[in-house]
């Protein structure tokens, strides 16, 4: 017979950086971690919740980029293997700038206004310690799938 947990005692894989105590839903969180999209379940699987932030980070590391070039980027550089919409890239870029990992400032193009973001120090330092946990995490999946002992 199986124990059943007590709600709330989830804890959340450490490379996705989060803290059993943030696991609360608020209006602060990406809509992408407080619901399960059904556009989502289509173009990616569940068990990529946290990864948009890891991606961000990392185009963000090597320029300025505006919400919609992020999300044709991470298409473009993953060959269609990923696919995060607006409505998954925006809200994570909101709360990234909230958090201060990521500062943006707007800027004329085209007769357009953009709203144009950079990694600050401190996301660099968030990408550093998201980037270690997930090659961790993708080498010991990458083990266990090809059968070898850690």
């Amino acid at each position: 017979m199986q124990k059943k947990r007590k709600a709330g005692k989830f804890t959340p894989p450490a490379f996705l950086g989060l803290k059993p105590a943030t696991l609360k839903w608020t209006l602060t969180k990406p809509h992408s971690l407080r619901h399960d999209s059904a556009v989502m379940r289509k173009s990616n699987p569940n068990f990529l919740n946290g990864v948009p932030e890891l991606l961000v980070l990392k185009l963000l590391s090597r320029r300025e980029m505006y919400g919609y070039e992020i999300v044709k980027a991470i298409k473009a550089e993953t060959r269609q293997t990923l696919a995060f919409g607006e409505g998954c890239i925006y809200p994570y870029l909101h709360y990234l700038e909230q958090e201060k990992l990521l500062s943006s400032r707007r800027k004329e193009v085209g007769g357009r206004s953009r709203n144009y973001y950079q990694l600050t120090h401190r996301g660099a330092k968030r990408l550093q310690a998201l980037n270690a946990d997930w090659n961790r995490v993708a080498t010991g999946i990458s083990l266990l799938m090809r059968g070898e002992h850690a």
